[in-house]
């Protein structure tokens, strides 16, 4: 498993290379197929928010789904212990999907799949990567597109890509619905509850 570590406008000494590769190496006991780990570190530049400066995201890149988790916490320690918790339970619920669906089981709810899934996110914390340097922007600027994401668009059920939603941590998910074959969109509405948006094409 490849471990990457860079910073955003954050240098990253060695020594916090060694600590994340020490914490990360428990989380290979749920999936042996892990191919990469990319963690990235934020700093927060606006005083306002000292106490949640540092943010630190995670993304497992495996043979199966992308998981991902992130947190902000005053230090980057803290935020990545945080973060690798999250990471821990997102990582458990897929290893124990995978074996339901080999013991030819009933698959496991929605509802029961994120019991543990907290719904109170922090404010400061942008729903994707879309704001990240918008503080770098100046205030007379139009917002910007600052990155640009692509993903396989292989046809899935709606309790799959609301699986694949909680397991990267957003609160939506585009993807190709099977059973309609169109393009639709998964999101998170109030606790447990979720919509599904779709493109219908006029003739």
């Amino acid at each position: 498993m490849d471990i990457v570590v860079k910073g955003r406008n954050v240098e990253v000494p060695d020594h916090y290379r060694e600590h994340v590769a020490d914490k990360l190496a428990k989380v290979e006991r749920y999936d042996q197929k892990l191919i990469r780990v990319d963690v990235e570190l934020f700093h927060e530049r606006n005083p306002r928010q000292s106490d949640n400066c540092q943010r630190v995201e995670i993304t497992v890149v495996t043979r199966g789904p992308v998981v991902r988790a992130e947190a902000c916490a005053k230090d980057f320690y803290a935020a990545l212990d945080v973060a690798i918790n999250k990471l821990d339970a997102r990582l458990r619920r897929a290893a124990d999907r995978r074996r339901v669906h080999r013991g030819r089981h009933a698959p496991v709810s929605v509802a029961a799949a994120t019991a543990g899934l907290p719904t109170d996110l922090p404010s400061m914390t942008p729903p994707d990567d879309a704001l990240d340097d918008l503080h770098e922007q100046d205030d007379n600027q139009p917002w910007r597109i600052v990155r640009e994401k692509e993903h396989p668009a292989d046809p899935m059920t709606v309790d799959d890509a609301l699986f694949q939603m909680e397991l990267v941590g957003h609160d939506f998910y585009l993807f190709h619905d099977k059973e309609s074959g169109r393009p639709s969109v998964v999101y998170r509405r109030r606790g447990y509850d979720y919509g599904i948006l779709s493109l219908e094409t006029t003739g």
